[in-house]
């Protein structure tokens, strides 16, 4: 795997599978719209989704009327694709081309998610680099959440190795920089009707004394 190419693959997954024939599709992200409820996010909060590509949340927010979304995706094609969908609504989003491992933001976010991105990285390296990159753009009074595939949940995806976590190792690792709010497993049905277990958990940025 030393040489995988990260990008290729992914643009080649967009470039050849329709949205309905990927395991991560939902019409309808609800586990993800209930974090917005339980903060409470409002309308003019900074949003950015890691990993975003075509998925439907971008959709869902602009229509509940948050008004500043970034959609952050590796694959060029993926944002052209929900770009493509959402038609003139588009021109209201952020969209960023870049790799979550190496992503460098301009801006603080106050409410970062992340589903099923994080867990693709399985480098120490990269999940330091993104766990660092999150920490210094959120906002102080910011959330974060992510949601992996559990260690009930597939060891792979399209393909890729990917990073299995609990409530207890996901919370281990992210705990130097990061409090947790709270965890939820949820079960995702994929178009296939197979069954794919994932954590979601919420986290507060911890103080910093300077």
């Amino acid at each position: 795997m030393e040489n995988f190419d990260r990008k290729k693959h992914w643009e080649n997954i967009y470039q050849t599978k329709e949205l309905k024939d990927v395991s991560w599709f939902q019409p309808t992200p609800e586990t993800s719209l209930d974090f917005f409820n339980q903060f409470k996010v409002p309308f003019h909060a900074k949003i950015i989704d890691i990993g975003g590509g075509d998925s439907f949340l971008v959709d869902h927010l602009i229509e509940l009327g948050y008004q500043d979304i970034s959609v952050l995706d590796i694959s060029a094609a993926a944002i052209e694709r929900a770009k493509l969908r959402l038609g003139e609504k588009a021109k209201n989003v952020k969209w960023l081309v870049a790799d979550a491992a190496t992503f460098k933001p301009t801006e603080m976010y106050d409410f970062w998610h992340d589903r099923a991105a994080f867990h693709f990285l399985t480098d120490e390296q990269e999940i330091s680099n993104y766990l660092q990159t999150a920490q210094q753009y959120i906002n102080e009074t910011g959330v974060m959440v992510i949601g992996t595939f559990s260690e009930q949940g597939p060891k792979k995806c399209s393909g890729i190795e990917i990073k299995q976590y609990s409530e207890t190792s996901m919370t281990a690792r992210l705990k130097m920089l990061f409090e947790k709010v709270k965890c939820i497993t949820v079960d995702h049905t994929t178009p296939f009707e197979t069954i794919q277990n994932f954590v979601f958990c919420s986290f507060r940025k911890l103080p910093t004394h300077s």
